[in-house]
């Protein structure tokens, strides 16, 4: 019996249409962009459909990303198709709260809306973030270390892609540093802010202030947050790691080598894009990766679930 783990993508795998087969195809998912649309006071589903220049400014992408994969992730359990733990990217985390049944969908998405404002006012200028191809954790965190300004790294994705944040030009000090000490490549990346590092402390913990009168929930499933890469059971972390991720590096790599050393050997990315899948394969090969995407996902899903448990 396979053991399962539903993974969700963050900010950058959004576009135009997404989960919009689903929308039409479960009234499950349709009352998913209800609930979004009421908790945020947005059109949820017009910014997720229509053409527009907004889904790609952190402040709406948040809360459009997170209803695409609360969308697919209820039909995919309406249709039989569960998980054994669960773990998402940075934004994707909140999609791996509510698989894990910690949070409320209208909690969730209240939470999500203040989340991208907050982070989209807290730096509008003079941040930026770059993936460094092709070099070890090792000389990313010395190299960092020894620029001048603020500069760390946001995202450990997987063996070879790690990506740096913070100022401006210290990002850019980092980069060239990186490239003269043996990088493949310093990609700049088209984002709106310097997220997950110190820049946005501020931002994380005025987002502690949204989350004061939510409810956490007692866990149905366990999820792995970004922050330590570790398994979280307890109902009352859950807040303190939330502010905590604003402001601190992804350790998806690690997340993923935790739950594979759990026991995990089915991996199911729910959401647009395939990112996350392509990290896996960096990450391990011998673990099965899949993902749901599209309606017809889901029966290609279940079927490769069935053989695997041999009915």
């Amino acid at each position: 019996m396979s053991k399962i783990a539903f993974v969700f993508p963050g900010q950058g795998a959004q576009y135009t249409g997404m989960a919009k087969d689903f929308y039409e195809k479960f009234p499950v998912s349709r009352e998913v962009f209800e609930k979004a649309s009421k908790a945020s006071g947005l059109d949820v589903e017009t910014l997720c459909f229509e053409e527009n220049e907004n889904l790609n400014i952190t402040e709406y992408t948040q809360i459009a990303m997170l209803a695409a994969e609360i969308a697919i992730l209820r039909a995919a359990e309406e249709s039989g198709i569960t998980s054994q733990v669960n773990a998402g990217l940075s934004l994707g985390e909140y999609g791996a709260l509510a698989a894990s049944g910690v949070m409320t969908e209208e909690d969730a998405f209240t939470v999500v809306r203040k989340r991208g404002i907050l982070m989209q006012e807290a730096y509008p200028t003079g941040g930026a973030m770059s993936a460094v191809l092709g070099t070890d954790a090792e000389l990313i965190e010395k190299v960092c270390q020894e620029t001048e300004g603020i500069v760390s790294i946001a995202n450990y994705n997987c063996p070879g892609q790690i990506v740096i944040t913070g100022e401006e030009k210290a990002v850019a000090a980092a980069g060239e540093a990186l490239k003269a000490a043996g990088a493949r490549r310093v990609i700049p990346l088209k984002v709106s802010g310097p997220f997950h590092c110190g820049l946005l402390r501020e931002a994380g913990e005025k987002l502690g202030q949204a989350l004061a009168d939510v409810e956490i929930q007692k866990f149905a499933i366990p999820y792995v947050t970004n922050v330590t890469a570790q398994n979280v059971t307890e109902p009352e972390q859950v807040k303190e790691l939330l502010v905590k991720q604003v402001s601190s590096s992804v350790r998806w790599q690690q997340s993923v080598e935790q739950m594979i050393s759990d026991g995990v050997d089915t991996f199911i990315e729910i959401g647009p894009g395939k990112t996350l899948t392509g990290f896996l394969k960096k990450i391990n090969r011998n673990v099965k990766a899949l993902h749901i995407e599209k309606v017809e996902d889901l029966e290609a899903v279940r079927k490769e679930l069935s053989v695997n448990a041999g009915e």
